[in-house]
């Protein structure tokens, strides 16, 4: 048995109301969500460690997600798996007429442009009342730092966007002075759309450089942690092992001392 069909079957003897597994039958579309997602981030950061291995056995762990929503949708009369499957085929056909179809296009510009036409095509033949933003197609699902970037893209489509980084970091200053006068005026509600307004203009800084602001985070993530373990190993072997009990001054002496040995390698 080809093991596509092996995984459909298993999802279905896991949902057997009789004889299948009693949280699996339990779960709706709604509570496997936060699994969805996590297994997603765990493809992501599979990849980002280069880990092969575990990068296959994240990507069955994300299939498995999809089959099991398809199982759900196909017991309630909706859609199966394989409607899923042929639905996604005919999607990249109709998109792709440059690789499947005679279609040319002079350049990467061009190329997109038509992607994005395609996809607004797409979506007025979803909906009654045609979405014509320029916003149109950006999830509100995303993580918010992504979210941002695509938003930020979209406006560049049409020409709103800075000419350069310079203007980015002009907003940038702005936006930390209205936080600090937030903060001064004790408004805890305009407090924290300024913030968000300064999360917004860093997100620009760095798309305008070239970067993306989730993976730019998720690099400083990990740089934070690895130094924290570092500094716990490094206070350890010194015997304090209560963080908790030492002074501010003790642990950026010891953050400090392990960021030099960073720079010493």
């Amino acid at each position: 048995m080809p093991a596509v069909d092996q995984l459909l079957h298993i999802m279905a003897r896991l949902r057997d109301p009789e004889k299948g597994c009693p949280w699996d039958i339990k779960q709706t579309y709604a509570t496997i969500v936060p699994y969805t997602l996590e297994e997603a981030y765990e493809v992501a950061d599979a990849i980002e460690r280069g880990d092969m291995q575990e990068l296959r056995d994240e990507l069955g762990d994300l299939l498995f997600q999809v089959v099991f929503y398809s199982q759900i949708a196909q017991e309630e009369g909706h859609f199966d798996f394989e409607q899923v499957a042929a639905g996604i085929c005919e999607k990249m056909l109709r998109r792709h007429p440059h690789v499947f179809a005679d279609a040319r296009f002079e350049s990467d510009e061009e190329l997109h442009r038509a992607w994005e036409r395609t996809k607004a095509q797409e979506r007025a033949g979803k909906q009654e009342k045609v979405d014509h933003s320029q916003m149109a197609g950006v999830t509100k699902a995303l993580p918010a730092l992504m979210r941002a970037h695509k938003l930020q893209k979209k406006a560049a489509g049409v020409g709103f966007d800075w000419p350069d980084v310079s203007g980015a970091f002009d907003k940038t200053r702005e936006e930390i002075a209205e936080v600090e006068q937030a903060l001064q005026a004790g408004d805890t509600d305009h407090l924290e759309e300024e913030l968000g307004d300064l999360m917004f203009a860093m997100v620009n800084i760095v798309r305008l450089l070239g970067f993306k602001a989730e993976h730019s985070l998720r690099r400083a993530n990990d740089k934070f942690e690895h130094r924290f373990r570092r500094m716990e190993h490094l206070l350890a072997a010194e015997g304090q092992t209560q963080l908790q009990q030492l002074d501010l001054d003790a642990l950026d002496a010891a953050w400090e001392a392990v960021k030099k040995e960073e720079k010493s390698r």
